[in-house]
């Protein structure tokens, strides 16, 4: 199936309840960076922390990547400045930064395979077990960004070691694929209606201010999200794609 096709199929997808995910139990998202979180699964993650459901958020890269020119933001500074907007933004949402954990693995060259992927993917599932989860949540292996389709192959890694788990993907650089890319079979799984949350999910993508501002105004080859793609993250709806075992 074209991307096109499959993404329009996606934005029509039937609405679901958090249980449907969750299945009785908890939720591990997994980002490939920090914001991704609270892009692709802010709303999630403040229903379920409103709900009670217990959350665990695994970020799998160190974020450095995104400014990797600046002379005010050295890596070490960049990450240290990226996890604190990550623990600002997920407060926004209800989560406590007891339920973060932070992989720091090379931003642009998080491993698929080997020795550092089988460990990262043994850390998710630590983190399914820690709260009982019943499904993993991470971005859609279609999404054009190495890092991402690294992360959805640890999902899947750690999914294939906890029994009963089910997988769901998230598209984010998912939208931005050309039309005419195939992608495979039509779209299975839920929206989540977040209406509720939009301003919890807004004030969690804004504490990401390396991001979404000139924050880090040194580097002319430094990340912000564009308003189209701010602007698609702030719909009323979430998209879960069914990942086959």
């Amino acid at each position: 199936m074209r991307a096109d096709a499959f993404l329009a199929a996606a934005e029509a997808l039937p609405f679901g309840d958090l249980a449907d995910l969750a299945g009785g139990g908890g939720l591990v998202v997994v980002a490939p960076h920090p914001d991704d979180e609270s892009l692709g699964c802010g709303g999630l993650i403040a229903e379920a922390c409103a709900r009670g459901v217990p959350v665990r958020l695994v970020v799998v890269s160190d974020g450095v990547g995104s400014h990797p020119g600046s002379p005010s933001h050295p890596p070490e500074r960049l990450r240290a400045l990226r996890e604190a907007e990550t623990l600002a933004a997920v407060a926004a949402l209800g989560l406590e930064a007891g339920s973060v954990g932070f992989l720091r693995l090379p931003d642009r060259f998080v491993p698929a395979a080997g020795p550092e992927a089988e460990d990262a993917a043994q850390a998710i599932a630590r983190a399914a077990r820690a709260c009982g989860a019943g499904a993993l949540l991470v971005t859609w292996a279609h999404d054009p960004h190495c890092d991402h389709q690294a992360a959805a192959a640890l999902a899947r890694r750690a999914a294939r070691a906890l029994e009963g788990v089910r997988l769901h993907a998230y598209p984010v650089w998912g939208w931005t694929l050309p039309g005419e890319t195939e992608v495979g079979p039509a779209p299975r799984g839920m929206r989540l209606d977040v209406s509720r949350h939009l301003g919890a999910k807004a004030r969690a993508v804004a504490a990401h201010r390396s991001q979404v501002t000139d924050l880090i105004d040194d580097d002319p080859q430094g990340f912000r999200l564009a308003p189209a793609m701010l602007a698609r993250f702030a719909r009323p709806f979430e998209i879960f794609l069914e990942v086959a075992p």
